[in-house]
């Protein structure tokens, strides 16, 4: 019988105050009042590795160099914004608005979705890509930002672009509807698509269009085409093997992703009871250490605002983004 518990007591320790507060509020269901609850999400914003990235911050709400913000990779505002969502940040906070704001005005096309680009200006709709759009919406609604006209304009350009309902014009690097991605040689991308799914299920159901709910679905059967854990996707180069990154689990998570993202994306949809799930999950579970955590793979070492993990090591992060999944899939 596999064994699903997760070394609770280890996330819990206030040496690491984020990963305690997350794992306060989704392993344990604590209230938003919880005292606990709010004092850990106080630490978190006092500490690393939240306290120095907002610190680096400029005023006007971006880090680093003004503009679109994607680059320089990753220390831009881009995944400023994208990351601190994943660390837990506060939305509330003035200066986690301030880059949220910054973001939809700089990198925003006008056709709702979101383009990684360096150049000065606005980025053009021919830019616009499903990874950067599903990172920059799933951080924006779990800031709160999901009634702003701009953030349901890119819900709807995500939404359109999957089903091709209501499509205006397809691009190069968008050029079919479901995750066709010009960067993967034209071939439905399972990057693009697991940052998709993450974004979307992050609106409360009874929020979603039907035409959203029906590209959730859409999603959701294209992560499961295949074993998760093989990673079997379409590439570039029919037949090429899956690119290493993969396998290598970590956090934060960029524009690439990992199988325990698309595990999460896929429990966070609603998919954890689907019996397809099963030789991802065991795949998870055999990544652990003997004391039931899980090391880190892969970092951005030197090229975020601060480093977080080392190679190698047992991760708390990853043991936390871990104990999620495997939270939802018990319990499904």
């Amino acid at each position: 019988m596999t064994d699903w518990t997760v070394p609770l007591e280890w996330l819990l320790e206030a040496d690491s105050p984020a990963v305690r507060y997350l794992a306060l509020r989704d392993l344990m269901d604590r209230p938003a009042n919880d005292p606990d609850l709010v004092d850990a999400r106080s630490a978190a914003m006092a500490s690393e590795p939240i306290a120095p990235i907002l610190a680096a911050q400029h005023p006007e709400g971006y880090s680093i160099k003004a503009g679109a913000g994607y680059g320089p990779k990753y220390s831009g505002t881009v995944w400023t914004v994208i990351f601190l969502d994943q660390m837990g940040a506060d939305g509330a906070d003035g200066r986690v608005r301030a880059a949220c704001e910054y973001v939809l005005e700089h990198t925003q096309a006008s056709n709702g979705g979101f383009g990684p680009s360096q150049s000065p200006g606005i980025p053009p709709p021919s830019s616009t890509i499903h990874c950067l759009t599903g990172n920059l919406l799933r951080a924006l609604i779990g800031f709160g930002w999901l009634e702003d006209p701009r953030v349901r304009s890119a819900v709807d350009w995500e939404t359109t672009m999957i089903t091709a309902h209501g499509v205006e014009r397809f691009y190069a690097t968008t050029p079919g509807p479901g995750f066709r991605c010009g960067y993967n040689g034209g071939q439905p991308c399972a990057w693009g698509a697991t940052k998709a799914v993450l974004a979307l299920a992050r609106i409360p159901a009874g929020r979603r269009s039907p035409e959203t709910e029906q590209a959730l679905r859409v999603g959701i059967e294209f992560l499961l085409a295949c074993n998760p854990a093989t990673a079997a996707y379409p590439t570039a180069e029919p037949g090429a093997q899956p690119s290493g990154s993969w396998f290598k689990l970590g956090f934060p998570v960029g524009y690439i992703t990992d199988v325990l993202q698309t595990l999460e994306a896929l429990c966070e949809a609603g998919a954890a009871g689907d019996p397809r799930l099963v030789p991802a999950m065991e795949w998870l579970v055999a990544q652990r250490d003997a004391e039931g955590r899980w090391a880190s793979r892969h970092t951005y070492q030197g090229k975020m605002i601060r480093d977080i993990d080392r190679a190698g090591e047992p991760s708390k992060w990853v043991t936390l983004r871990a104990s999620r999944v495997l939270k939802a899939f018990a319990q499904a």
